[in-house]
């Protein structure tokens, strides 16, 4: 089976309200591996790294501020084709454009408190993992249910 990992974080407002536990129900529930996890508060400098594709947008300096404002809890996920699942999971960035049943139609409502983000693709994915865990962190270990989640070739 060919394999991927994504990078999902439940933002300070998912932490505050108490969502990290049904975040991960959906991604268990539908057959990903959880292979790395911690709540951490981040830095300026951490949080201007993880965003720096964003920088010159005028929104910039309040998502830094919001999101170093309490933990956030950092997860990478295994599977296949995790990353592009993962985003259908959560939804559209905007709330209000999320189908009901996803993380974000679910749970939010306004863009600047959508709950999570995610990783929107296998290279950025990569970035974000190795910026947030360390090498020892992330697990590698086989699931008991992964011959009744995926098929033999």
């Amino acid at each position: 089976m060919t394999s991927e990992q994504t990078f999902i974080a439940v933002k300070p407002d998912g932490v505050q309200r108490g969502l990290i536990g049904p975040i991960i129900t959906r991604f268990e529930n539908r057959g990903f591996k959880l292979v790395a996890i911690k709540l951490v508060t981040p830095s300026k400098e951490h949080l201007e790294k993880h965003y720096a594709d964003l920088s010159d947008k005028p929104f910039f300096k309040g998502l830094i501020t919001y999101m170093g404002s309490g933990p956030v809890c950092a997860m990478v996920w295994e599977g296949r084709d995790v990353v592009k699942t993962g985003r259908s999971i959560l939804g559209a960035t905007n709330p209000l454009a999320s189908a009901p049943g996803t993380i974000r139609g679910d749970f939010a409502i306004d863009v600047g408190r959508n709950v999570c983000h995610g990783s929107d693709a296998v290279e950025f994915a990569k970035k974000e993992i190795a910026l947030w865990f360390g090498k020892d962190e992330v697990q590698s270990w086989k699931q008991a249910s992964f011959d009744w989640i995926y098929e033999k070739p």
